[in-house]
């Protein structure tokens, strides 16, 4: 007698199997077709970040009475102008911070020469029997060459080939950063448009959920992102004039690269103190530079643990230090420099997603079941009382 509804089930169960067959090849596909055109689409996704985060400002004025044309005029004025000034401030700084290096280069590469040929090269012969300095010899290296020319002639192919690349990929950048101001124009005045077009795709039994789970992620992001720009720009800048107070030549440029690897956990403070401690040993400061660039890491960072980060990002996005290395490191293997800029984006809805997934897996009959629960007593000590126990109690 249930052989026609257990036939309907397993009818259903495997429309569903197939259903679920179909979606992780078409999110395969379009993965694929990602990672093939991703030198092609960095623009439009930077655009559109830009978009997105600028449309906030772009309804505030509307809501002042400005229309949407104007508005997006203003913000994206605003925009360049703010670019400007910075390019204005940093790009004469680093060209003089980098001229500086050029210069002390000598300085620094006969540090390194006197550190490996009369510190690391000894330890490892102490330490491993192994003669580094002999291993490098320049003879012996010829000689290595001369019996693996033919590998090293497919090596110089590849090289010039790579060479032919880059002259390509130069080009196709010089285009990219033309595009973007152009593209972020439209992501400005359109972006209320393309989420009416996407929210309209959305089937209606569903529309609740999503709704929610995209506020979710555009505050998750929004706050992260403006929060992570700001602190990474106030480390710069701590970092630069610290290390140039201690008497650093290249600290500013040093400060500004701690800065913008900052939003890898670890990295930049790391990037910090190694660059700032070389820089002071070539310079013959001693002891009391290098305290001084320990001084300048310690109170750069608990500025940054105990007020930057709590009051610009807090907890937005709510993501383990090393689940942010792991996402920038896939992002960059899998998909280049785009994936290692939408890492973090991508991770941070992926958050989301998965805190529904939870939330919706604790209401489930999986892990609620479907037996009676057990009443636990608020005082500590007491024992564990039954469903009948309680209701005996209850009517005592």
């Amino acid at each position: 007698m249930n052989s026609a509804p257990s036939r309907q089930q397993s009818l259903a169960d495997i429309a569903t199997f197939f259903r679920r067959v179909q979606w992780a090849a078409l999110t395969i596909g379009v993965l694929w077709v990602v990672s093939l055109l991703a030198p092609i689409l960095t623009p439009f996704v930077v655009a559109a970040m830009l978009g997105w985060l600028g449309d906030p400002l772009v309804d505030w004025l509307e809501s002042r009475g400005y229309s949407r044309i104007n508005g997006v005029i203003l913000v994206f004025i605003g925009m360049i102008l703010l670019l400007l000034a910075v390019l204005l401030v940093l790009i004469p700084l680093i060209v003089k911070q980098v001229m500086m290096l050029v210069e002390s280069w000598p300085a620094y590469q006969a540090w390194f020469q006197g550190w490996f040929y009369e510190q690391l090269a000894p330890w490892i012969k102490a330490r491993f029997d192994f003669d580094l300095v002999a291993w490098l010899d320049s003879d012996r290296l010829l000689r290595m060459l001369r019996d693996h020319w033919q590998r090293v002639g497919g090596v110089a192919t590849s090289v010039l080939s790579f060479v032919s690349r880059s002259g390509m990929s130069i080009a196709l950048w010089l285009t990219n950063l033309v595009l973007i101001p152009i593209l972020a124009f439209f992501f400005l005045r359109d972006w209320d448009k393309f989420v009416e077009r996407i929210a309209a795709l959305v089937p209606r039994d569903h529309i609740a959920t999503v709704t929610r789970l995209a506020k979710e992620s555009d505050e998750v992001l929004g706050g992260f992102l403006r929060g992570q720009f700001l602190v990474m720009a106030a480390l710069g800048l701590m970092y630069g004039l610290g290390l140039w107070l201690v008497g650093v030549k290249v600290g500013l440029l040093i400060g500004i690269i701690g800065g913008i690897l900052s939003f890898v956990p670890y990295v930049g403070p790391a990037s910090v103190v190694v660059m700032g401690s070389i820089a002071a040993l070539v310079q013959g400061g001693g002891w009391p530079m290098l305290l001084g660039v320990g001084v300048v890491f310690t109170v750069a960072q608990m500025v940054e643990s105990y007020l930057l980060t709590p009051k610009l990002v807090g907890e937005r996005i709510g993501l383990h230090p090393m689940a942010v290395i792991f996402a920038v490191m896939a992002g960059g293997v899998l998909f280049g420099f785009l994936g290692m800029l939408l890492a973090l984006p991508v991770a941070a809805v992926m958050n989301v997603m998965l805190h529904f997934a939870v939330e919706r897996y604790r209401l489930s009959k999986t892990y609620v079941g479907e037996g009676p629960e057990l009443v636990l007593s608020a005082e500590p000590g007491s024992k564990i009382l039954m469903p009948d126990e309680s209701s005996e109690s209850s009517r005592a």
